[in-house]
């Protein structure tokens, strides 16, 4: 039996917290050994927000250190950097020539820059169509994501499926995946826990910075039981083993966020002891990205193959 392919990725764009953990990257790990997997480093993605060198290179290798330390498995796991594989390019661009303006202009980030009056680069107009590329170029059946990320799905089939009706089946159509619990993780201030807003606690922070974090949790004087203080809590505790907690402790903040504080550590410890163990040895790191790079690059290569037979422009 044929296992179905899961793909999914992550920019080089900074330090990942317990949203990026919860919301995705713990089912990288979770799945590992049912799908065949494909994880990579969205480097030219990051580009959108990143534009110095030297920060990119370290920002790569972080995310390859993060990949190994929540417990991605690479003899299981195919882990490779996304612009090791021209063909995520390639066909973004033939992606591009079937898909209209008005069409793009529907994405959240789009919509989003536009409302804050920003100035758009044609990036940030058009990478849906890397994205659903970065999708379909593997076959994928399934892309775990964050409930604020099901979109990139919906476009990737709506292309797939465009492409296919033009040019004849050519793409799977995939189907998100998305972990009803924790589809939006909050973050210290109750909005969704985003780099942009500031609201974060680090995924491999040090106990000091967990400390800091959970005490800058916003709660109301009139709550009973704090909920933002919850509500990141019950990522670590089912709700049966919470409730009784906080209810036996209502109005004392302070004591639930201490108590916390040592859930988080006991949670992060592991994974930060793990991640620097794998900080040892970069080179050895280094080769495990190229190899994967090297396995996703001939499935790739042949679909591209086809891909370029199907819009006509193989001819030799």
């Amino acid at each position: 039996m044929f296992k179905k392919v899961l793909l999914s990725g992550v920019q080089p764009s900074g330090k990942p917290h317990i949203g990026n953990y919860f919301g995705a990257m713990k089912q990288f790990a979770d799945l590992q050994e049912k799908y065949e997997s494909y994880i990579f480093i969205a480097d030219y993605h990051a580009l959108h927000s990143l534009q110095n060198p030297k920060e990119m290179k370290k920002n790569i290798i972080n995310v390859l250190l993060d990949y190994l330390a929540i417990g991605l498995d690479h003899k299981k796991v195919t882990l490779f950097k996304q612009s090791d594989i021209s063909e995520h390019t390639e066909l973004a661009w033939i992606f591009d020539t079937i898909t209209t303006m008005p069409y793009l202009m529907r994405a959240h980030a789009y919509k989003d820059a536009e409302a804050k009056n920003k100035e758009i680069d044609v990036g940030t107009f058009n990478y849906p169509m890397l994205m659903a590329a970065d999708i379909l170029l593997y076959n994928t059946d399934f892309v775990p994501v964050g409930a604020d990320q099901k979109q990139h799905v919906e476009i990737a089939r709506d292309t797939a499926q465009k492409f296919n009706n033009i040019f004849g089946e050519t793409f799977k159509l995939p189907e998100h995946l998305i972990l009803k619990d924790v589809a939006i993780v909050p973050g210290t201030d109750g909005r969704k826990m985003s780099k942009s807003y500031g609201n974060t606690i680090p995924l491999f922070a040090e106990y000091e910075e967990i400390k800091k974090c959970v005490m800058s949790i916003v709660t109301d004087s009139s709550e009973g039981i704090p909920k933002n203080v919850y509500a990141i809590h019950n990522l670590l505790r089912p709700a049966e083993e919470l409730l009784p907690l906080y209810e036996s402790k209502a109005g004392k903040y302070k004591e639930l966020k201490e108590i916390l504080i040592e859930d988080l550590e006991k949670f992060i410890a592991p994974m930060r002891e793990k991640r620097k163990e794998f900080e040892k040895n970069i080179p050895k790191l280094l080769k495990i990205l190229k190899k994967g790079g090297e396995k996703a690059k001939k499935i790739a290569s042949k679909k591209m193959e086809e891909i370029r037979e199907k819009v006509g422009v193989k001819i030799y």
